[in-house]
């Protein structure tokens, strides 16, 4: 018998703000958020009714600074209760909420300020903010500069202030404002952080966001009993989405972890019914997984691909597409030694991990869904708030993203573009009607810039890039992104980028995994560090002999030739990645010209081919 769910309606409610007031009213004392107290070395729980009650603590404060409905407010935080008071605080004044990313460079944050015209900013230290200001940007607008911890530093015209300070200056006696009730009214700008150039404000309403979190319920139910565990950045659409206004639709408690580091504990600690992540998490489970295996006998091996195999069996005859099978009888055994091992590591009763951001190697998937860990891969932008297609439990077919949620129309249209509308598809970008007019048509129709195809059961798998397409010398299309892909899942690299735009061949960039490297150096006789590893011919054909049999799938055109080892990993501190942790490929490109152009020495390269087009 399934338990009951507790839904909270969208158009009951109308905006963000309001449908946090009627969650409360339905459970004040149940748990909504657990945070990790360092001072007390504990964890906290908190209530719906005393989270409810801080808001209005520190939506006193904001009303104290003289904003009015559709001023800018913007957020640095880290995921955290405090996040969510500020949010609910902001939106209950018909504020416009800016996300900003804590791992974004201060340069990047000062062009966001400046492009939204933030009047308030929050954040942890006030040392980021002194990097924010050497951003090169005026920031005329921002009148308050609140950091939680620690002291703020002396300021000259008193803007920066410490949390305590700013709350405690609240008169919380004071009448404050009724919440807005337009749910089509604007609540938050969130930048995209594109692989080129400057980022665009997406304008979201409380309607799109509202709308695709009770789409989102439709296809893959959710419990007041259910547990998320929050680590992807609440400055990601699909983390706030799902991870953020879900849960308060449907009264879930949501436990905030300490950091990427801490997971594992902290997996241990809450053992969570429910996650949502990007790929990159699946795959280091992955590749540590594989790591351990080449450690172990031959018959733990043996043990642990036969777990896989049966697995996978028992998967598919649960979607329907197997009937039985008599080495399904192995299973208790397999399930003890092996798999129960593995969901242990994620707390043991995960019930549903939503995957997205960003596409999921189909082996990782396979290997996850086998060993009883129910991954769901889905796909959207975040300029539709952002889920348009998802998996579910009873239809979930790893390559694919799934049908579109309820309410969302897709077609096909040219070059197999994506194209989308609904609900929640956003009201336009901040203050660019030329790029607004280039991805929303005269019918509402998105354009997603993603090439995909339909089945017949209209599930969506995603093709491709418009823009990330490379085209060989001999005219034959590669994309990269899948390949790039198939590479990662071994865990000997890090990061790749597969380059040849009009070139004979394709090459690749690569950064090796400093603690994966040394185990296969030793196993071939190579050079154990990275820098020595770096100009030994040996070296990139031991590593080319892995990369071919990583991509033995594709076509005999899209093979690696040659490859080179770079120094240190890409990052967003170094800029060779956005903020969702997106290769940046026209930096990367300009960055290791000289390495790339030895990837093709004494071959001519045609005016015009870096590496990489259109990146």
């Amino acid at each position: 018998m399934e338990p009951e769910t507790d839904y909270i309606e969208p158009k009951g409610v109308g905006t963000l703000h309001r449908l946090f007031l009627e969650r409360v009213r339905r459970s004040p004392d149940a748990p909504a958020y657990r945070q990790y107290d360092y001072a007390r070395q504990a964890w906290q729980t908190f209530s719906w009714q005393e989270t409810a009650d801080a808001v209005r603590r520190w939506q006193a404060a904001l009303a104290g600074e003289g904003l009015g409905r559709g001023d800018t407010v913007a957020v640095m935080l880290p995921n955290s209760w405090q996040w969510v008071l500020f949010d609910q605080a902001a939106l209950a004044l018909g504020l416009v909420v800016v996300p900003l990313y804590t791992s974004d460079r201060p340069d990047n944050v000062a062009y966001i300020l400046d492009d939204c015209g933030a009047r308030l900013l929050i954040l942890e230290q006030a040392e980021t903010w002194h990097a924010i200001q050497r951003g090169g940007h005026r920031l005329n607008a921002l009148q308050r500069v609140v950091v939680t911890r620690g002291m703020a530093p002396a300021d000259d015209q008193g803007a920066v202030t410490a949390l305590q300070v700013w709350l405690e200056r609240a008169t919380e006696d004071e009448a404050l404002p009724e919440p807005p009730r337009d749910g089509h009214a604007l609540a938050s700008i969130v930048y995209t952080s594109g692989s080129t150039g400057r980022p665009k404000g997406v304008m979201l309403s409380h309607h799109n966001m509202l709308e695709n979190a009770h789409a989102g319920l439709q296809r893959i139910a959710i419990y007041p009993d259910d547990l998320f565990l929050s680590f992807l950045p609440l400055s990601h659409t699909l983390e706030r989405t799902i991870g953020y206004y879900l849960p308060i639709m449907t009264g879930s408690t949501v436990a905030y972890a300490r950091s990427v580091p801490d997971l594992p504990e902290d997996l241990a600690t809450h053992r969570p019914t429910a996650l949502v992540s990007v790929p990159r998490i699946y795959e280091r489970v992955y590749g540590r997984i594989q790591e351990g295996l080449r450690e172990k006998s031959p018959l733990a091996r043996r043990l642990f691909h036969s777990a896989v195999n049966v697995g996978w069996q028992r998967y598919q005859r649960g979607q329907g597409l197997r009937g039985w099978h008599p080495k399904e009888l192995g299973w208790p055994l397999l399930n003890k030694l092996v798999a129960g091992k593995v969901t242990a590591r994620l707390g043991g009763r995960l019930r549903v991990a939503i995957s997205g951001g960003a596409p999921l190697s189909r082996d990782v998937a396979q290997l996850f869904l086998s060993l009883g860990v129910p991954v769901l891969e889905g796909y959207g932008l975040t300029e539709t708030s952002p889920v348009i297609a998802v998996n579910t439990l009873e239809d979930n077919r790893p390559g694919t993203v799934g049908k579109p949620l309820p309410g969302v129309e897709v077609r096909i249209g040219e070059q197999d573009e994506l194209q989308v509308r609904g609900p929640n598809v956003m009201l336009g970008y901040w203050n660019n009607p030329e790029a607004t007019r280039a991805a929303l048509d005269r019918e509402g129709w998105l354009h997603t810039g993603d090439q995909a195809r339909l089945d017949e059961a209209g599930r969506i798998t995603i093709t491709g890039r418009l823009k990330e397409i490379i085209v060989m010398a001999n005219g034959e299309k590669v994309p990269p992104a899948d390949m790039e892909l198939a590479i990662a899942n071994d865990p000997v690299f890090e990061q790749v980028m597969v380059v040849g735009e009009g070139r004979p061949y394709l090459g690749a960039l690569v950064v090796l995994n400093e603690a994966a490297w040394p185990g296969v150096a030793r196993a071939h006789g190579l050079p154990e560090a990275i820098g020595a590893a770096r100009e030994d011919p040996q070296v990139e054909a031991c590593l080319l002999s892995r990369v071919a049999d990583l991509l033995h799938a594709f076509p005999g055109y899209a093979q690696v030739r040659r490859l080179r080892v770079l120094p240190e990993p890409w990052s967003v501190d170094n800029a060779m990645l956005t903020p969702t942790l997106k290769l940046k490929r026209a930096q990367i490109t300009h960055q290791f010209h000289d390495e790339l152009e030895a990837l093709y020495a004494g071959h001519a390269s045609p005016a015009g081919a870096s590496g990489q087009s259109g990146q």
